[in-house]
């Protein structure tokens, strides 16, 4: 295209700073990540400058199956020969046939459907669902959590992402308690007022800390205890990231409330969704308009997401999910006993891993040693010692070869880095 082909990378973060968002771009490139996206295939992307980058942060899960993964894009094109985002107001072949595939790969009952144009917003729209089935207000989540940026979303989130805007959750709308502590959970709950628990099955921005066993399921059993729902944030975790198409089924709960987005897009065309229960869903049989959203269900984007959960279903993608998890899981504990006094613990589930390291700001330093190795994973920013590390569920053997060398490089210049500046002091 004649507008990468033209661009000079250091007037493109000129304009980023005096046009765009200058507090981000300044952020990275005080950390050395003078990055600027140009042609990106598959798990690859390179800098506009063409320093070729392996692509374990998916930005989140989004290029879950690849950037410009072909049948996605063949998916999309042809979906231009008819479509366009269609219109909000109406029913649509294409919207309709999602939502059915959505309730055929979600637990039973969870079969009612409602799209976004994006993970923030269908968080949005899980919380107002919650409120309007129960006739409460209070939102119970987890500290250090992160669900989006927009209104109920970032209230229900860390105050990292809300105090800026003076949207900080009070006691009166909103609780956070600590994650894997059932009694405070139950407090929480105990007061019978909370319309709901929204959680990420594991959660992201936290540096993926695991659920201890029986967790969930005690949560999901207060919720139904003291009349709140469960909604489960997928947004990050979901689409067979896990090795099941909903983490948190794997777990043995069926929530109220699923919520996907990201990789739901194939990475190509924005679309996210929420799926309730009968009882979650009161609203829309109430009042279908009294929620809307132009973008939301777009039916380009619901091409698109049809193709994605074909793609996911496919015995040869669950497979090489296993394969991913257990072969790099592998690789990654013969790197961590290389570097024992460094990098600590492994968490994973599937796919779905964080990479922890010896002291608070380590992640950022792993990070920027796996990106002059050409590896991109990014830091936990609620937890700046985690690495969050998300290979796509598609990789080969040779990819996953090529990534575990560039690992080890990486994590070991980090840790030397590390013991230089102990001895130092």
């Amino acid at each position: 295209m004649r507008i990468f082909d033209e661009a000079k990378k250091e007037m493109v973060f000129e304009d980023s700073i005096k046009y765009w968002n200058s507090g981000k771009t300044r952020e990275w490139l005080d950390l050395g990540i003078d990055l600027i996206m140009g042609k990106r295939e598959g798990y690859y992307f390179y800098d506009l400058d063409g320093k070729k980058l392996m692509d374990v942060h998916i930005n989140g899960g989004t290029y879950s199956l690849g950037h410009r993964n072909p049948e996605v894009i063949q998916a999309l094109i042809e979906g231009t020969t008819q479509c366009d985002i269609g219109n909000h107001h109406f029913p649509s072949v294409v919207k309709a046939a999602l939502a059915k595939e959505l309730a055929n790969v979600s637990p039973e009952g969870v079969s009612h459907v409602i799209y976004a144009s994006g993970g923030g917003e269908a968080i949005d729209l899980a919380l107002k669902s919650a409120r309007n089935s129960t006739g409460r207000k209070k939102i119970i989540s987890i500290q250090s959590c992160y669900h989006g940026h927009t209104g109920l979303a970032v209230t229900a989130g860390d105050s990292r992402f809300s105090k800026i805007f003076l949207t900080e959750g009070n006691s009166e709308d909103s609780v956070k308690v600590p994650f894997n502590d059932i009694e405070a959970m139950e407090e929480a709950l105990s007061k019978n007022d909370a319309a709901c628990v929204i959680m990420e099955t594991i959660p992201a921005t936290y540096g993926f800390p695991m659920p201890k066993e029986g967790y969930l399921p005690a949560v999901k059993a207060l919720c139904e205890k003291y009349g709140a729902l469960y909604i489960a944030d997928e947004v990050q975790t979901g689409l067979m990231r896990s090795g099941s198409m909903w983490a948190i089924t794997g777990y043995g709960v069926i929530p109220d409330i699923i919520v996907t987005s990201k990789g739901f897009s194939g990475g190509v065309y924005p679309i996210a969704a929420v799926i309730m229960n009968e009882k979650a869903s009161n609203w829309i049989r109430e009042d279908g308009s009294a929620h809307m959203s132009t973008f939301g269900g777009s039916e380009l984007g619901c091409i698109v997401a049809l193709k994605v959960l074909e793609i996911l279903q496919r015995p040869e993608t669950i497979k090489n999910v296993k394969f991913v998890s257990e072969y790099l899981r592998e690789g990654l504990e013969k790197i961590k006993a290389e570097n024992k006094d460094f990098f600590v613990e492994i968490r994973q589930n599937g796919t779905i891993m964080g990479l922890k390291f010896n002291g608070d700001k380590s992640g950022i330093s792993v990070m920027q040693h796996l990106y002059n190795e050409g590896v991109w994973a990014i830091y936990s920013m609620l937890d700046n010692s985690v690495v969050q590390f998300k290979p796509g569920i598609l990789c080969t053997k040779e990819y996953c070869d090529e990534l575990l060398e560039k690992m080890a490089k990486g994590i070991k210049s980090a840790a030397e880095e590390a013991a230089s500046k102990v001895k130092v002091v």
